[in-house]
Parts: structure tokens; C-alpha cells; sequence
């Protein structure tokens, strides 16, 4: 018997607690929950801004500067599904009528990389012309602007390739 008046006791005891017992493991519940619906949050937004690179689509004026100070500006239009034209942008190249954009190519690499290219002719003096392929690789600073290296290599003539820099501003609509 005293068994069971100890049962009882505990019983009892179990009642009266029960209802704290239950509290205390509903609000663990819920903080539970709430880490995981805050965690599961956190997670997609961070994928989500992974996912937004800068946009190329636009136009650009490109400023290339070679080893020997040499100075070229050409004009990129990037298009949808990685086309677009190039074209010189020289105030020359504009007077003699040279500045007929042709067709380009571009691709975004991972890291917001980006690589443009196509063939594009540059004017040499008053008469001639330095016609050959403009190849751009670089990398967005900003959604604005784009920073990297330039290559241009000539299709006559001694055939060197001209290594160089450039940078890329988006035109303002």
C-alpha cells in the first residue's frame, strides 16, 4: 500500500507538472522551427543573389590601351543569346566612315567574367587600315564597368597578336 500512496504522490506531482513539462517543450518546439524556417531563409536568399550576375546586355564603350601607349575605343553592343556587334569608335574611324560595327560574339564565365569578340578594323594615319580580330576578357567591377585584358590580332602583315587592357563603360540610355 505505501507503494501505491508513493504512485499517487508522483502522480500527482506528474499532474501538476505536466502542464510546465509541456510549455517549457512547446516553446522548445517552436524555437526549433523558427532556426530552421530562418536558416532555410538565409539559404535562399544566398543563392538567389549567387544567381544574379551582372547583366552584359547594352551597349559599351570600350577604351583598349596597348604596351606603347597606344590608344583604341571601340563600341560594344551585346545582344541576347551571347551575339552583339563591335566597331571601331576612334573620332578618325567616324570621319572616314570605318566605324560599320560587325557581327560579335560574348560569353559569361563564372565568377562574372565575361569574354567578347569579333572582328573589328582600326585605322592607321589618314590611309590605312589595320583589319584583324579583337578578343576582350575581364571581369565586372560594378554592373557598369568591366576591367580586363584586350588582344587584338591583326589579319596582315607581320601577324603579332598586340596584347593590352581595357576598360568597358555601359552607355546611359
Amino acid at each position: 500500500m505505501e507503494g501505491d500512496g508513493f504512485r499517487k504522490r508522483i502522480s500527482r506531482f506528474e499532474e501538476k507538472a505536466l502542464p510546465c513539462l509541456n510549455q517549457r517543450w512547446g516553446l522548445r518546439n517552436n524555437m526549433r522551427v523558427a532556426l530552421v524556417l530562418i536558416s532555410i531563409l538565409i539559404t535562399q536568399s544566398i543563392v538567389v543573389s549567387e544567381a544574379q550576375s551582372p547583366n552584359i546586355i547594352g551597349t559599351w564603350n570600350v577604351e583598349i590601351t596597348f604596351p606603347n601607349n597606344e590608344h583604341r575605343s571601340v563600341r560594344f553592343e551585346a545582344l541576347t543569346d551571347g551575339k552583339g556587334t563591335l566597331g571601331a569608335a576612334d573620332p578618325k574611324s567616324k570621319v572616314w566612315g570605318s566605324s560599320k560595327p560587325s557581327e560579335a560574339q560574348w560569353s559569361q564565365g563564372d565568377q562574372n567574367s565575361i569574354t567578347f569578340s569579333g572582328p573589328v578594323e582600326f585605322l592607321l594615319g589618314n590611309v590605312g587600315r589595320d583589319a584583324g580580330t579583337l578578343t576582350c576578357k575581364g571581369k565586372f567591377e560594378t554592373p557598369d564597368l568591366i576591367t580586363g585584358e584586350a588582344d587584338f590580332s591583326p589579319l596582315a602583315g607581320d601577324g603579332l597578336t598586340k596584347h593590352g587592357t581595357f576598360k568597358a563603360v555601359r552607355e546611359k540610355e
